[in-house]
């Protein structure tokens, strides 16, 4: 008899990414995706950026360890950037688990898991440097319609609270030709959406000598035939360039959006961040999108409370926020992280400032994206479709998507035979701070090859098409509905 899996996934696009990936691998080597918490391989894929992300995952462990006690072969194997941090301190802490892997060596999962069973020993393997480019290894994609790209891994950047960089390492460059490649193929599979992920997308090509790489790369994806929106995430400040800006513009299934971490409005704070812009710098590069693209919807990450900031650091970041009228913001409270160089800083702050000021940003970004939503109150967009069960909203059934320039549209199907994967136009009538809603009727409806793929994979005894996985909470099922590449990194 097959073997059962199922995976939970923490943190950022690139873990869901890998996950991707691990399940590709499973059932490449003859495993069957669960969604129980009866299966025979659980796989932890976790974070080590997020907050008590060790907590966490040791609880879960935990929990898990009378269910393995009662279930002989069952194994449980731990991976992503938490696994490479801790190495064998995992085992330590909680020796029934069987395998512990690291970022760099995802395709070695079914291999450790089998050697494990056979040694009847658990299995560390972290290696430290990708051994294997995870996009080259086989997926079991999340979605129909939406996929993600990735393009680079690791960074090259020292920013002083992040420690992404010791954990996935330098930066490595994919060809462009095998990113293209894969771009293509997800096309010619129905697939209508793809975002390019990495660290750094902008600092793409440096490796192989071509700093002009990532936009000649955005270009591309104009060429491709059947792809009609293309997303990318995160880009750097300091990396960001007027070329991009015009593949941006100049390239018809760009998709008019852009997130691009901000961290802090104060120069000071940016300084011992060791981000290597000021405000002003910042500021000039929204000044240049929102010319070449005037409706471009805007996001970025905040973090609150950095060491050593005072109230006149944290006015700063507000006055830059009302300059930057982001449509959106993923605000952080900063907390120390174990091995970070922000860590030792001095000027810790209390958690009660912290929280105050994370308050008064969260109450002021809020406005400011309910006024930009309900500038939009009347507009018709574009909608692809990313849920098929719909939502109650009293009497109203409602479905929902991402417009094109990533905000989130909840719409009444009134026609049922609207399917994820499809493409809608509706008009706005509500503007709400996180979403648009469209009460009125569909004005029109495209049926997709990817709606088509959708629904043979949810059809009993169609082949699924989603990881469907717990641990995702909302499975970002549109890669532009996703927290940022990897929380507060940019």
């Amino acid at each position: 008899m097959s073997r059962s899996y199922t995976i939970r996934t923490y943190g950022c696009q690139m873990n869901v990414h890998d996950s991707e990936r691990m399940a590709g691998l499973l059932e490449a080597a003859g495993y069957e995706r669960s969604a129980s918490e009866d299966a025979d391989v659980v796989v932890f894929n976790t974070c080590a950026v997020r907050e008590n992300a060790d907590n966490r995952l040791y609880g879960n462990l935990g929990h898990l360890r009378p269910v393995k006690d009662g279930r002989p072969g069952m194994q449980i194997a731990v991976g992503g950037c938490l696994a490479q941090k801790d190495r064998a301190e995992i085992v330590r802490r909680a020796p029934w688990v069987d395998v512990v892997f690291g970022t760099h060596n995802v395709h070695a999962l079914p291999v450790l898991l089998e050697r494990a069973r056979h040694n009847q020993a658990a299995q560390v393997e972290i290696a430290e440097s990708l051994e294997v480019f995870p996009s080259t290894l086989p997926a079991r994609r999340e979605s129909a319609y939406a996929g993600w790209v990735s393009i680079s891994v690791g960074c090259n950047n020292t920013c002083t609270f992040c420690i992404v960089p010791s954990l996935r390492g330098k930066e490595k460059d994919r060809r462009p030709g095998e990113v293209l490649a894969e771009v293509q193929a997800l096309a010619a599979d129905g697939v209508l959406e793809v975002t390019l992920l990495g660290q750094n997308v902008n600092s793409y090509g440096v490796e192989f000598g071509d700093r002009g790489a990532f936009a000649k790369l955005l270009r591309a994806c104009g060429d491709v035939d059947g792809l009609e929106r293309v997303r990318f995430t995160s880009p750097h400040p300091r990396d960001f360039t007027s070329d991009v800006i015009a593949a941006m513009a100049e390239t018809p299934n760009v998709c008019p959006q852009l997130h691009m971490p901000l961290q802090s409005g104060s120069d000071d704070v940016l300084r011992r961040m060791r981000r290597s812009y000021r405000p002003s710098r910042y500021l000039s590069i929204l000044d240049e999108v929102r010319a070449s693209l005037p409706d471009a919807a805007i996001s970025t990450d905040i973090i609150v409370g950095f060491p050593g900031e005072t109230e006149e650091d944290f006015q700063a970041t507000l006055d830059v926020v009302e300059k930057a009228r982001f449509a959106q913001a993923f605000t952080f409270q900063y907390s120390p992280r174990p091995g970070t160089p922000a860590a030792t800083l001095p000027d810790q702050q209390p958690k009660a400032v912290v929280q105050e000021r994370y308050e008064r940003l969260v109450a002021l970004q809020e406005e400011i994206s309910w006024q930009q939503n309900r500038a939009l109150e009347g507009r018709v967009v574009e909608v692809l479709v990313s849920t098929g069960e719909g939502r109650k909203d009293g009497a109203t059934r409602r479905m929902s998507g991402r417009a094109r320039d990533g905000r989130l549209v909840h719409f009444a199907p009134g026609d049922l035979s609207i399917r994820p994967g499809d493409v809608v136009e509706v008009a706005i009538g509500y503007g709400a701070p996180h979403h648009l809603v469209a009460d009125g009727p569909v004005l029109t409806h495209r049926r997709t090859r990817a709606g088509d793929v959708h629904e043979a994979g949810t059809r009993p005894g169609g082949a699924a098409t989603g990881l469907g996985l717990p641990g995702f909470g909302a499975p970002p099922v549109q890669p532009a509905a996703a927290a940022p590449a990897c929380g507060v990194n940019g």
